[in-house]
């Protein structure tokens, strides 16, 4: 196959890298393309702009996974929404029907569900900008592929921890970490299992469902984790407290349909991927 990564940061990177070990090509569209390993074929491109490359007519799927610059809703809208239109866009240019366009969303979309179990059928409901910027990106995808022999896929991802991805680790190294003071739930995802992931929801035979949930097997309790990794670093538990709001909302996404593929994971839960990177297994992507 012919992989387009559109948005080739630490995740892409990690995509293609495993497409590129199973043998096929793969090009990577970033600002930065000379920090690609070699395996990727890196090519200049700023996907907030409507002048894309030429995509290779060959292109089995695509890859979007772009980051914004900033946390406000102008830069996730020039990210996620201008960066799939402008993608979609190029493909209608040049004339290039790729069997799967697969697009990097968030459980953001959700909002808060109280501690409540959510799946793909749960109707979205954002609280913030961030989910709502990334709904309508999503929508756009599915509405310009319905009715074509091109399967457009939304893959809502957990948070994203992993090398260099020590947010959780930072705060109770430095005491900052509290436990709130009612169960708060969290969902995420190792960055190498959210990499294959990807690469199993382009490569699997059957074709996919439009939309799944990229997280591990244990949508925890956030005291459970900063109690673990306390452990680990051989460190006092956090004191408890209150947070405030809750950073992605208090809800359990369930992976079933993901796991349903045949998918598994490397790190079915926080405690094997975070004693992992306390063991310096890995390395971000730069």
């Amino acid at each position: 196959m012919t992989i387009l990564l559109a948005g080739c940061g630490d995740l892409g990177t990690e995509a293609g890298l495993r497409f590129a070990a199973a043998g096929h090509r793969v090009v990577g569209w970033r600002r930065s393309p000379d920090k690609l390993p070699a395996e990727i074929e890196g090519i200049a491109t700023d996907l907030s702009t409507a002048e894309l490359p030429r995509i290779p007519a060959d292109t089995t799927a695509v890859v979007i996974a772009v980051a914004a610059d900033a946390s406000t809703e102008e830069a996730y809208r020039s990210a996620y929404v201008d960066g799939v239109v402008h993608v979609l866009d190029a493909l209608e240019r040049d004339h290039v029907a790729p069997e799967r366009v697969l697009f990097v969303s968030s459980t953001a979309v959700y909002g808060d569900a109280g501690g409540g179990w959510i799946d793909e059928s749960t109707p979205p409901e954002p609280a913030g900008f961030s989910g709502r910027v990334m709904l309508e990106a999503e929508e756009l995808l599915l509405k310009r592929f319905d009715g074509t022999e091109t399967s457009p896929v939304v893959l809502r991802l957990g948070g994203i921890y992993g090398p260099g991805r020590t947010r959780l680790i930072d705060q109770v190294r430095t005491g900052a970490a509290i436990i709130p003071a009612q169960p708060r739930y969290t969902n995420r995802i190792h960055r190498d299992d959210a990499g294959g992931a990807i690469v199993h929801l382009l490569s699997m035979p059957d074709a996919p469902a439009p939309v799944y949930l990229g997280v591990d097997n244990d949508p925890a309790e956030l005291g459970d984790v900063l109690r673990f990794l306390a452990a680990e670093l051989g460190l006092d538990v956090p004191p408890t407290g209150s947070l405030g709001d809750a950073r992605g909302g208090n809800k359990r996404c369930s992976n079933a349909l993901l796991r349903g593929t045949g998918f598994s994971y490397k790190y079915p839960s926080f405690r094997e991927g975070y004693r992992d990177i306390l063991a310096g297994v890995g390395v971000r992507h730069p």
